[in-house]
C-alpha cells in the first residue's frame, strides 16, 4: 500500500491520493484538503486542515500520523481509539488530540444510519507522512 507524503503535492492530487490509496477499502470516503500552509512562526513545519466525510457505518483503516493531530466533529458522531486508550464516541461539537506517532486503531462513524463529518488539523514537517496504514 502506498504511503502518503505531502512534499510538493498539489491539493487536488492530495485529496485524490487520500481517497484512492489511504482509504482503498472504500474509495467513496470523501476527504477534502481545506488548507495546506507552511507556518512562518514555526520554521520547517506546516499546518494541514482536512475534512473527512463518513457515510453511515463507514470507518477508516487503522493508521498513524507522523504529525500532531487535533480532530473536531462537525456533524454526527465519531468513535475514535488511539492505542493504549479506550474507544470514545464524540458527538458534534466535541474534539480530541492525538500526539504525533499515535496509532489510531479506530476511526469510524458511530451511526449505521446517519453520515458524520470530521475536521482534522495537523502540524507536521513537509516531508513527514500524513497517514501511514498500520500492518496487521
Amino acid at each position: 500500500m502506498n504511503v502518503l507524503r505531502l512534499c510538493a503535492t498539489p491539493l487536488a492530487a492530495l485529496a485524490l491520493a487520500f481517497s484512492a490509496s489511504a482509504f482503498a477499502h472504500d474509495p467513496s470516503e470523501k476527504v477534502t484538503v481545506l488548507q495546506d500552509q507552511m507556518l512562518k512562526n514555526v520554521p520547517g513545519k506546516k499546518a494541514l486542515m482536512i475534512e473527512v466525510d463518513y457515510k453511515p457505518g463507514q470507518s477508516s483503516i487503522a493508521h498513524r500520523h507522523d504529525g500532531t493531530a487535533m480532530a473536531y466533529v462537525l456533524s454526527g458522531s465519531i468513535t475514535s481509539q488511539v492505542k493504549g486508550e479506550k474507544a470514545v464516541t464524540y458527538k458534534a461539537g466535541e474534539y480530541w488530540y492525538e500526539a504525533a506517532g499515535s496509532e489510531h486503531l479506530v476511526s469510524k462513524n458511530a451511526s449505521a444510519t446517519e453520515p458524520a463529518k470530521l475536521l482534522v488539523f495537523m502540524v507536521l514537517s513537509p516531508d513527514e507522512e500524513v497517514l501511514v496504514p498500520l500492518k496487521n
